[in-house]
């Protein structure tokens, strides 16, 4: 009777772990064929702003100008002769107009010269007019045979060396005046006065500066440009420039272009002419874009083109699913605040694309639109 319950119970515990056994090989099975099934790869729920439509814009072909704005006319007031400065009538800041009385030298030392002149010329018309009594008189006496010929020769001689006489000192009278007017310096142009070079009291020797005047009618930039680049320049392209301190874009046009490259850095200088505007000045640094060329394009924002591979491709929402497709860009350009893109090759008008803040996607990926996007859409 022992022996059968002994056997009895040995016998259940082997069911016991066979089934155990059972069980546990049955789960792994199945985790395995779990495993070996195809996984459903997640949707990606799109927002409205994370899709760009390809279309056609305006783009513009560009080229990178900055440079200094300077006055086209502008003028040294300088001294025409040696002498103390008397008086200065502007300082910096002033408006001046062409002709207008800036600066008074001491004339003392030519008013003296000039009188001086006076008189030698006076010396030399006295001595021409004797010179002259004495022909006159000589000539009566040749013909009445009391001197020769050749006292009358001499007679002639000497009276054209005091009319030379004369001559030399009226032009010494007027070389004098000439230099009592030169201490009364105007104004060369109209303008403002930019730079206050001497001060009254100093003695300023001859084409020493004594004021700088600009005219702010009239401004342009100097920018230099590589060679590569003026090829595709011509006179009267215009561009918009952003100049320090001003807040509003300034308009310029392309007006002049040096036909000579500078020595060492082999640049051309270009000019531009600036549109007016009330807070220009001579000196500000300004930088902007010329446009060259111009035409309608299907483009893309530029960030929705990717450059983490080897060729530049956007994400592409091809059906129910993302599709990498490689692309070629052409122009670039702003349009309403926003850096657009030409598309030459890979995506066509009306196609739509991840734009850049949708982040990385894997190629394949399936998608949809948000519900609240849909509904958006679908009431435009």
């Amino acid at each position: 009777m022992k022996r059968r319950v002994l056997w009895a119970l040995a016998a259940l515990v082997v069911l016991v772990l066979a089934g155990a056994v059972t069980r546990i090989v049955l789960e792994r099975r199945a985790a395995q064929a779990a495993a070996a099934a195809p996984r459903a790869a997640p949707v990606l729920e799109l927002a409205a702003g994370d899709i760009v439509t390809a279309r056609p814009v305006e783009l513009a072909r560009t080229l990178d100008v900055s440079g200094s704005v300077r006055a086209v006319d502008s003028a040294f007031v300088k001294a025409r002769v040696a002498a103390e400065i008397r008086q200065i009538a502007v300082r910096e800041g002033d408006s001046v107009r062409a002709g207008q009385v800036l600066v008074q030298q001491d004339a003392t030392e030519f008013d003296w010269r000039l009188r001086q002149a006076e008189q030698q010329a006076q010396s030399a018309r006295s001595q021409l007019e004797i010179a002259q009594r004495t022909l006159a008189n000589n000539r009566a006496l040749v013909a009445q045979g009391f001197i020769s010929p050749t006292a009358l020769d001499t007679s002639v001689s000497s009276e054209a060396g005091a009319q030379a006489n004369l001559q030399a000192a009226l032009a010494g009278v007027e070389i004098a005046k000439k230099a009592r007017v030169d201490t009364t310096l105007t104004a060369p142009l109209s303008g403002i006065v930019s730079q206050r070079l001497a001060q009254p009291g100093e003695r300023i020797g001859v084409d020493g500066r004594i004021l700088e005047i600009v005219d702010l009618s009239r401004l342009e930039i100097e920018a230099a440009l590589a060679p590569d680049d003026v090829a595709a320049l011509r006179v009267g392209s215009l561009a918009r420039l952003k100049v320090d301190g001003i807040a509003d874009e300034i308009g310029a046009r392309v007006v002049r272009i040096n036909p000579s490259a500078q020595a060492g850095s082999r640049a051309v200088l270009v000019y531009l002419a600036l549109d007016p505007h009330a807070s220009l000045r001579q000196g500000l640094f300004a930088r902007g874009r010329v446009e060259l060329e111009r035409r309608r394009a299907v483009a893309l924002p530029a960030s929705a083109i990717r450059a983490d591979r080897a060729d530049p491709y956007v994400l592409a929402l091809d059906g129910p699913r993302v599709v990498a497709r490689t692309v070629r860009s052409g122009l670039r350009g702003q349009v309403a605040g926003v850096e657009m893109v030409e598309i030459v090759q890979g995506v066509a008008d009306g196609e739509r694309v991840l734009a850049g803040s949708a982040g990385t996607v894997a190629d394949g990926t399936p998608w949809r639109q948000a519900a609240a996007a849909a509904a958006s859409a679908a009431s435009r």
